[in-house]
């Protein structure tokens, strides 16, 4: 039995849900999430808790009883408080900035990078810092984003030049000993 399944999702003051036939859509004051769930499990509303049950003992149901609860609250957590990716920009030169909604990065290369928002993500950039926030109400979404932002310039190991995660540990390597007389 799933630890994450068996616990009930509790929903916020000024969240709406609505649960029909394995769709779940949930309405917030950041916006709204829709998702189709499959019907091996059964998601219910009870009281200021949401609640997924198995429906069969297969091993798909047992698979995906726990990864829906923890589907449907991501989904009550974003349209209520957002999520939030944080990285950091390090390197001589390198940095970034906002042009509009548009983040525009200079990463070393002969051009700058320039990365357009998709729907319900923000960006919100330090340049003091280095960091760059990805902002939205999927989780799903701001960690896509933020992982195609670093995949621009991840870290490399001599320097640590490039882009990482806040809090993100890049192991560190010896360069060149230089030559032995």
């Amino acid at each position: 039995m799933s630890r994450i399944g068996i616990q009930p999702v509790p929903i916020p003051a000024g969240v709406n849900l609505e649960v029909k036939a394995g769709q779940v859509r949930v309405k917030g004051p950041k916006g709204e999430l829709a998702r189709e769930f499959p019907p091996v499990v059964a998601i219910k509303k009870d009281g200021d808790n949401i609640v997924v049950e198995k429906v069969g003992e297969s091993l798909w149901a047992q698979a995906m009883y726990g990864t829906t609860r923890a589907l449907v609250n991501n989904m009550v957590t974003g349209v209520s408080e957002g999520w939030t990716k944080t990285l950091e920009v390090h390197g001589v030169g390198y940095r970034a900035e906002l042009e509009g909604k548009k983040l525009v990065m200079h990463l070393g290369f002969s051009h700058t990078v320039e990365v357009e928002p998709p729907e319900h993500i923000e960006f919100d950039v330090d340049t003091r810092a280095g960091t760059i926030k990805v902002q939205g109400i999927d989780k799903e979404v701001v960690g896509q984003v933020a992982a195609e932002i670093r995949a621009w310039r991840p870290p490399e190991p001599y320097k640590g030049k490039g882009i990482r995660y806040q809090g993100e540990y890049v192991r560190r390597k010896a360069g060149k000993a230089g030559k032995a007389i």
